[in-house]
């Protein structure tokens, strides 16, 4: 058995802090997919976006409440298989001080040459003074690939002063970072459902290289397979069939989905103002199958009709957690297909289940039609 805690399954690893717990998966996970073990980057990385709160006990209740992932773990793993050939390991994560969201930012900003021009540009949009709403405040990503430098982005809320606010914020966003004209074609295509289709995230890599990217993230509540399809023809030639596939597949039928909401995503360059370039899917599976079993075949099928080494899958769920796939769900919490110019694939999210594993359904998963 590995070294994670099953909060409420009768097994407790309670001299575990949350960054050895995290840190473990981590290393295990880069191991089995190739990288370098001499490299500490991303161990370190992760230590410093946890901060002095990573070295509390897994025995004791969270800090604080995180939304990263359902059991309040403020870290969430991913693995994207790209059809390069490539696969990227990736941390979403908050700080555990989430009163100070920017501290790990300024800690390693010169270490790891980062841009902050845009972040600082929108900075006073997404990251107001006083009282803030919504989910969450500052999220980050630490992108890992085998022999490359770590490359760091980051999420932020749109709805922090609060839903009404949500499309203004993104608009004069898209504005100030120069790309006005994209709030026009991303609202007709993605949000055209008053009170279904929101603003989610607005995320921004802090590096300037050529595929830079500004991406903005529209949750569809209680969507069926139209409405994506809808929203991913923005993107010019992605073929309506990957997205009703790729629901089908892994959401078990067209929708609607009235669980967590489908997600749309797209990708901005300079270069490319007016139209994005990426459309990105995201089904949160763990709302639609019974377990883990069932995600995993789910997850397997969609990998091997791309032509993706699911080997590496099974792999990187053993490196994260050892625990039965039928004994839980959420492991494999959400799953994205990435389609576009400027490179696709799939990439899978995994829980660290750090502080609970959420139980399995035995029943039927309803609100799908098949």
């Amino acid at each position: 058995m590995n070294d994670r805690t099953m909060v409420g399954a009768g097994v407790s690893m309670a001299t575990l802090s949350l960054y050895e717990h995290t840190g473990g998966q981590l290393d295990r996970l880069t191991e089995v997919l190739g990288f370098d073990p001499a490299d500490r980057r991303p161990r370190e990385l992760l230590g410093k976006l946890l901060g002095p709160g990573g070295e509390s006990s897994l025995a004791d209740p969270p800090s604080f409440s995180s939304n990263v992932a359902d059991d309040t773990t403020p870290i969430e793993f991913s693995v994207a298989f790209d059809t390069t050939g490539e696969c990227a390991v990736r941390v979403l994560g908050e700080s555990a001080v989430p009163s100070a969201p920017r501290d790990f930012l300024d800690s390693v900003a010169a270490e790891y040459r980062l841009d902050t021009t845009r972040l600082d540009t929108v900075s006073d949009l997404f990251l107001p003074p006083g009282e803030r709403q919504g989910p969450f405040t500052l999220w980050y990503s630490l992108i890992f690939r085998p022999g490359r430098d770590p490359r760091i982005k980051v999420y932020l809320n749109p709805q922090i002063s609060g839903p009404a606010q949500a499309d203004s914020l993104v608009g004069e966003g898209l504005r100030r970072l120069g790309i006005p004209g994209a709030f026009g074609p991303v609202t007709e295509h993605a949000l055209p459902r008053a009170g279904q289709d929101s603003f989610a995230f607005f995320a921004l890599d802090l590096d300037r290289g050529p595929r830079s990217r500004v991406k903005v993230y529209v949750a569809h509540e209680a969507a069926d397979c139209s409405d994506v399809e809808r929203a991913a023809a923005l993107v010019p030639g992605v073929d309506p069939l990957q997205i009703r596939e790729f629901c089908a597949v892994l959401g078990g039928g067209k929708g609607p989905f009235r669980d967590r909401p489908l997600v749309s995503s797209y990708s901005f360059v300079e270069g490319h103002q007016d139209r994005p370039g990426n459309y990105s899917l995201y089904l949160p599976i763990r709302s639609y199958v019974p377990d883990d079993a069932v995600a995993r075949a789910r997850v397997q099928a969609i990998l091997a009709q791309y032509d993706f080494d699911g080997e590496k899958l099974d792999d990187a769920i053993s490196a994260v957690s050892g625990r039965n796939l039928r004994n839980g769900v959420g492991l494999i919490s959400h799953v994205s297909l990435r389609v576009g110019e400027f490179g696709s694939g799939i990439t899978v999210y995994l829980s660290s289940e750090a502080y609970r594993v959420m139980p399995a359904r035995r029943r039927p998963v309803l609100g799908v039609s098949r």
